[in-house]
């Protein structure tokens, strides 16, 4: 049986997958809850929430992402980045997936990654679960009814978390697999039902794509100031480094929180939804997004909750640290409705720094700018990724390695092109650790940062004193109205100076081995302004 709205030439059947069970063609959010709920896929929780759990997976598994080493991606992907799969492994992959479809139900989401109509990618999305196309539908933009008559795909995602992989038979690593073709325009996603894979494995899509036609592709969020689009500002980050929180500011417009492009009409978001860390998630310091987590269709994953009240636990991490929720953009009420913004005034490079050694903010040269965005430094944060129990200090290229099918330089070259053109002021934005490292030190106030950004962004900030940085080189404000002067001096937030040192020493010496990689690709006064 087949129901909902599809274009009829372009049905599953159409595109070889056949002898399925039931097909349900772009069901709206009322329909997909009412599926997942009857197949007992999760809970109905307050105001019409879903709440689901993921099992074994509650993060990403980047270490079991491949890309098909196909003729016509051989000399442009980043393979050290890239584990590469043999066609003829993914062939037979794809047709062991197939089988394993066979008689079962699924679900299809035809949806557009992209807010800009010039570079937006049609994405078709067949889920094995019905929260999974409830999640995607959430998270990808959604087309009007009428354009899914003569809608036809750019690239299809198939994901069947109960298929399981063979290492062996199918060139992976585990039972889990992601693999990208980009030649047969398919990803296959097996043995894993955390939803973020659906998303980011779009935005790869993306990241590999928009490059080639001179589009920056971004992980950042991303908000304007109210009435000027071209007030616009950019949040890179890694997961749990603050992009969601830090672009929901009730005093600008939100264009999006994770996923975006930069092309030259301006920036656009990739994503029709947000997808928020919830832990300690608190209707005093984040109103509008802890309202989402009681509105309808908002997915609520891996969060512990009471059976009988459906009140959710937002300190409770024993499932998981990585608990989140995904919502509409529209729920946020400052949202933008085209998601498209100006091209960036300021670009705010976020780290979570677990040293305890970086200012809470910094304002760099276009060369700092395109160094600190290669070298990517922050700290994975618990649950984040598999395996990830405590913040841990790392270096992910661009802000975001695992989604970047292209070698780093690409996409520095680009920004810095652009920050040329456009004229952005960057800054480096710490959202870490003070007054010791991690497990000594305590996280930088909210309250500082927020106040540090209204700053920056307003332009206040640039006219007041700076000073020159001595371990990094970029220019860190003396002082800042409502912010203690103190939290701008790292040194002597800590009790133990001694320890400082000895700890900035160890990060400069980290960041500059790290960089190492990258001296044959950049310009001389990317490599003068590595460090102070």
């Amino acid at each position: 049986m087949t129901t909902g709205r599809v274009n009829p030439a372009f049905t599953l059947s159409n595109q070889g997958i056949s002898e399925l069970g039931n097909v349900y063609y772009n069901l709206l959010e009322p329909a997909l809850i009412e599926e997942a709920l009857k197949r007992n896929e999760g809970t109905l929780g307050k105001g019409g929430a879903f709440l689901s759990t993921t099992g074994k997976h509650t993060g990403r598994s980047p270490k079991d992402k491949f890309v098909v080493k196909t003729d016509d991606v051989v000399d442009t992907i980043w393979w050290e980045n890239n584990p590469p799969m043999e066609p003829s492994k993914f062939d037979i992959l794809y047709q062991d997936m197939l089988e394993h479809m066979k008689g079962k139900d699924y679900f299809v989401q035809d949806l557009f990654g992209g807010a800009d109509a010039e570079h937006r990618l049609d994405v078709r999305v067949v889920t094995e679960l019905a929260w999974h196309s409830l999640f995607i539908r959430t998270m990808l933009r959604r087309p009007e009814l009428h354009e899914l008559d003569e809608f036809t795909a750019d690239f299809t995602v198939i994901n069947c978390p109960t298929f399981q992989a063979d290492p062996e038979k199918h060139g992976c690593r585990s039972e889990t697999v992601i693999a990208l073709n980009f030649e047969k325009k398919l990803i296959l996603i097996g043995g894993t039902a955390y939803a973020g894979e659906n998303k980011k494995s779009v935005f790869t899509l993306l990241n590999y794509l928009l490059p080639g036609k001179g589009v920056m592709a971004m992980h950042c969020s991303a908000n304007h100031a109210p009435d000027n689009p071209v007030d616009t500002a950019v949040f890179f980050g890694l997961s749990g480094t603050g992009k969601t929180t830090l672009s929901a500011d009730p005093q600008r417009v939100l264009i999006g929180d994770d996923e975006h492009g930069w092309s030259n009409r301006g920036t656009f978001n990739f994503e029709g939804g947000c997808y928020a860390k919830t832990i300690n998630l608190s209707a005093e310091a984040e109103p509008e997004i802890y309202a989402t987590t009681s509105m309808f269709g908002t997915v609520v994953e891996n969060m512990v909750f009471d059976e009988h009240t459906k009140e959710l636990d937002f300190k409770d991490d024993s499932i998981t640290a990585n608990m989140r929720c995904a919502y509409p953009l529209h729920y946020i009420s400052n949202a933008s409705q085209s998601a498209l913004g100006g091209h960036p005034k300021n670009i705010i490079m976020l780290t979570c720094d677990a040293f305890g050694v970086l200012p809470p903010i910094a304002r760099l040269t276009p060369a700092q700018a395109m160094y600190h965005f290669l070298s990517g430094f922050t700290s994975k944060v618990a649950g984040t990724e598999q395996g990830v129990t405590e913040p841990q200090p790392t270096f992910s290229t661009c802000f975001g390695a695992p989604f970047m099918p292209r070698r780093p330089e690409v996409y520095g070259n680009l920004l810095r092109e652009k920050i040329a053109t456009h004229g952005a002021t960057c800054w480096l934005v710490n959202t870490g650790w003070t007054g010791g490292a991690y497990g000594t030190g305590s996280r930088m106030p909210i309250r500082a940062t927020r106040l540090l950004l209204q700053a920056a962004l307003n332009g206040s900030l640039t006219e007041g004193e700076f000073r020159k940085d001595e371990h990094f080189g970029f220019d860190v404000p003396v002082s800042v109205r409502g912010v203690a002067d103190i939290l701008l001096e790292p040194r002597r937030t800590w009790s133990d100076k001694d320890a400082f040192d000895a700890q900035a020493e160890k990060l400069v010496k980290m960041f500059s081995e790290n960089f190492e990689q990258y001296l044959p690709f950049i310009d001389d006064d990317v490599r003068a302004a590595t460090l102070g």
